[in-house]
């Protein structure tokens, strides 16, 4: 059995994907199978991380290796319950397209390419995950596309293709230098590399997963694209596909090459500092919700990435703590955008007003995810950022300290100018008075909000479980 709870996690949303496709011309059926086997997937995914909170590291091999510790059960996990919460609120959200049932398939592809992400145990299969990733996601972007969709999914795949060619070609090299691909080989063959080979290879690998976890300067990607799509399709990029880059980055920059042996530690530090600070100025100067809160994305990749540069157990834990959260804030801030989107039909600052005078409990909803992506306390954010903060000051990184500390204020200025424009203020006289949904629909919606509100609050007041996860994850990795 301990065979199948490896497999389960990626194998349940192909089967689900499946039946979701076969169930095209009946909505009702096809959400039924999308959400019971999101549920499915989930439980699977629990049992997966009490084993291996229980028994440690999990191996097995279907002619693939795959291989679960601390920190990718944890992550599976996560992943599981943002794909529940999506299919849900796709429900409501997407019900009148066309392409309702697809919408509902390719997602749960995407989740198993995620999902094998994480349990992979070779790198060649990382690369495979990658691309079953990309495929889903750009089939998700245009299944009903219109123009700007289109166009925004052609600048995401272009330099997403740039990246898998890099990465493809830096694996190439890798196998060449070492024979093998297996990660856990890897990490005794990579050291007996002359210095220059190895500085090379992992400078690829620097690179092309700088691109797929959208860090500084190749960012450009996520705000031309994210911005146009419907926004439970945003709510499920945001939440996982630049998780997965900084996962491999975690992954790679550990186990296989030690971050430090490579050369490249002072250049992520920088890259992680510009990461955080272009993200947050960029964020505050849009007048588009959506557009606002992907670069609040980039921003959130930088504090990620200062863990990692930092390159302690302290801070690899921050960092792993700080991407748990934010992948719950980053899917419920979009979801919240979604159903504000729904109700007053735009995202736009200058058009929208009164939304809590209208919505008052909904408005609480963007409170708990907008307040933990500050990082007050005692909320989820917090603690991410308290160890990353901590981290920085006992490694003597002090422009990295300042530089998380203003960002997060310049994150509460994005945070409070959306609160301002579309809650605070009045319903501009031009604008139409909010839509009124069915009760079913406001369930659907609401469902996920609370779900993952919930966590937030969770993770905020009982952290000590996931901190410790944190830190066994950071040993491991190290």
């Amino acid at each position: 059995m301990n065979h199948w709870s490896l497999i389960l996690p990626i194998l349940l949303p192909i089967l689900t994907a499946v039946a979701c496709v076969f169930a095209y011309k009946r909505p009702w059926l096809c959400s039924l199978l999308s959400v019971t086997g999101a549920a499915a997937t989930v439980i699977a995914a629990t049992a997966l991380f009490a084993l291996v909170n229980n028994q440690g590291v999990q191996v097995t091999a279907f002619g693939i290796v795959f291989v679960a510790d601390i920190l990718s059960a944890v992550m599976v996990l996560v992943t599981a319950i943002i794909g529940l919460a999506i299919v849900i609120y796709y429900c409501a959200d997407l019900r009148q397209k066309k392409s309702y049932a697809l919408f509902h398939g390719l997602s749960h592809v995407l989740l198993a390419g995620v999902m094998g992400s994480f349990l992979t145990g070779d790198i060649f299969n990382l690369y495979v995950f990658f691309e079953i990733m990309l495929i889903s996601s750009f089939g998700l972007m245009t299944l009903d596309a219109k123009k700007q969709q289109v166009d925004a999914a052609v600048k995401y795949v272009v330099l997403n293709l740039i990246s898998t060619m890099v990465l493809l070609l830096a694996i190439g090299l890798l196998y060449g230098a070492t024979g093998t691909l297996n990660m856990a080989d890897l990490h005794s063959k990579v050291k007996l590399l002359p210095q220059a080979n190895m500085s090379m290879i992992s400078g690829l690998f620097l690179f092309g997963f700088a691109i797929k976890s959208s860090c500084f300067p190749l960012f450009s990607w996520l705000p031309a694209s994210y911005h146009n799509l419907p926004s439970a399709i945003v709510a499920l990029y945001a939440a996982l596909l630049t998780k997965v880059g900084v996962y491999a980055l975690l992954r790679v920059f550990t186990l296989i090459f030690a971050l430090p042996d490579t050369g490249f530690q002072p250049l992520l530090i920088i890259v992680a500092g510009l990461t955080m600070f272009t993200g947050v100025l960029g964020a505050i100067s849009q007048n588009k919700i959506k557009r606002s809160l992907s670069f609040l994305i980039i921003s959130g990749i930088g504090f990620m990435v200062m863990g990692l540069a930092i390159y302690t157990p302290l801070a690899i834990a921050g960092a792993v703590l700080y991407t748990l959260h934010n992948i719950v804030v980053k899917a419920n801030m979009f979801l919240v955008v979604g159903y504000l989107e729904r109700i007053y039909g735009t995202d736009k600052l200058n058009e929208l007003g009164g939304a809590y005078k209208a919505m008052p409990l909904f408005s609480l909803l963007f409170l708990i995810p907008a307040f933990a992506l500050a990082g007050f306390p005692p909320l989820s954010g917090f603690w991410g950022k308290f160890l990353l903060v901590k981290a920085s000051l006992v490694s003597n990184d002090y422009l990295l300290t300042g530089t998380a500390l203003f960002v997060s204020l310049m994150t509460i200025v994005a945070i409070a100018k959306i609160w301002a424009e579309a809650f605070w203020k009045p319903l501009p006289e031009h604008r139409p008075e909010a839509v009124r949904l069915s009760r079913r629909d406001n369930v659907l919606y609401m469902t996920p909000m609370f779900m993952l509100s919930t966590i937030i609050i969770v993770i905020g007041l009982a952290v000590e479980p996931l901190y410790q996860i944190a830190i066994t994850a950071a040993d491991q990795l190290l």
